[in-house]
């Protein structure tokens, strides 16, 4: 029999680059697989952008007891207000309900109080049912928003052009605008050649600050500015595209490639963001966006793409039912955040 577990000997502590070895084994005995790219690319954009991060480790005499991952939304799907997304949770096989996820869950509730978090989000597979417990006992209930996801379909997908498009140079961006707007978005026309599709550079940023505050309403420059510097960072992990018909921006789309988020197992591509400048609404814009997108996704060898609509996005969700999307079975969740604590 196992001798009893000293809990009293654990502290936690926030994330450092030396934890990584130790993150990667604890991750590798509940995937059946090593994740280390992943888990390191976590771990650096925390190092980038440490303001955008919380990432926790609980510690012990034998090293890492378990640890968890988030990121804030500051203004991804046209977030007014600063949410916290939990990306990735896990802890040794033995220590495993002994109140370590516990003890990280609460670290980061009072992290989130004091930096102005007003909710956390996070996603679950509805056959986890471990993962579904464990966030139910911490509060947090299903989301208005609805995961959608579609298959790549390479007859469907294929653009006008043999090639798919290869990754954005040095310059490219990935800024985004507010996926909740729909007003935009054309789901009428499906014509590949409703606009000239390419990769977005640095140069498209004044133009995609000016359209973002045209849909949203809101000047968030610094917000995009950021979002393109990740981008440079680390443009293999981004699909940008900006769409221009007659030299104008008429639309742009932003997806992540995601190798481990929500205890994904696969890689999927995360639209993030589909956006049409109101004034070339129901041009086929939208579609040849999305044309190109899984043009792309056949080159990058990645055969599903999710992203997640709320229930007043009727127009957006008609599109993208019409173009392939399906309920997935993965749930949305989210739990309000106390500020005063």
């Amino acid at each position: 029999m196992e001798p009893p577990i000293a809990l009293g000997t654990t502290s936690v502590r926030a994330l450092a680059p030396a934890d990584l070895a130790g993150v990667v084994a604890i991750d590798a005995s509940i995937q059946g697989r090593s994740r280390r790219g992943y888990i390191e690319r976590r771990l650096q954009a925390a190092l980038r952008e440490p303001a955008l991060h919380a990432q926790f480790a609980a510690i012990d005499e034998r090293g890492i007891a378990g640890y968890l991952l988030a990121r804030v939304l500051a203004g991804e799907f046209g977030e007014g207000e600063r949410k916290l997304r939990i990306e990735l949770v896990g802890t040794r096989a033995e220590l495993r309900g002994h109140g370590i996820g516990t003890r990280l869950f609460d670290a980061l509730s009072t992290w989130s109080g004091r930096h102005a978090i007003s909710a956390m989000r996070t996603q679950a597979s509805w056959r986890d049912h471990r993962m579904l417990a464990w966030l139910d006992r911490r509060g947090f209930s299903l989301a208005p928003a609805q995961v959608l996801e579609c298959v790549v379909d390479t007859e469907k997908w294929s653009p006008e052009r043999d090639d798919a498009m290869g990754p954005a140079d040095a310059d490219d961006a990935t800024p985004e605008i507010d996926f909740g707007r729909h007003d935009g978005n054309d789901f009428e026309r499906a014509g590949r050649g409703a606009a000239d599709v390419r990769s977005m550079t640095a140069a498209d940023l004044d133009d995609i600050v000016a359209l973002d505050r045209r849909v949203s309403g809101r000047d968030r420059r610094d917000y995009l500015r950021g979002r393109l510097q990740e981008a440079l960072d680390d443009s293999t992990l981004r699909v940008s595209l900006a769409a221009r018909r007659g030299g104008v921006l008429a639309g742009f789309l932003m997806a992540r490639a995601d190798h481990g988020d929500f205890g994904r197992t696969e890689p999927v591509a995360v639209l993030d963001t589909i956006g049409v400048d109101p004034a070339q609404a129901r041009q086929g814009v939208a579609r040849a966006l999305l044309t190109q997108l899984f043009a792309n996704l056949v080159a990058l060898r990645i055969e599903r793409v999710e992203t997640a609509v709320t229930p007043d996005d009727e127009a957006l969700a008609a599109f993208l039912h019409a173009t392939g999307f399906v309920p997935s079975e993965r749930l949305a969740f989210v739990r309000p955040v106390d500020n005063g604590a």
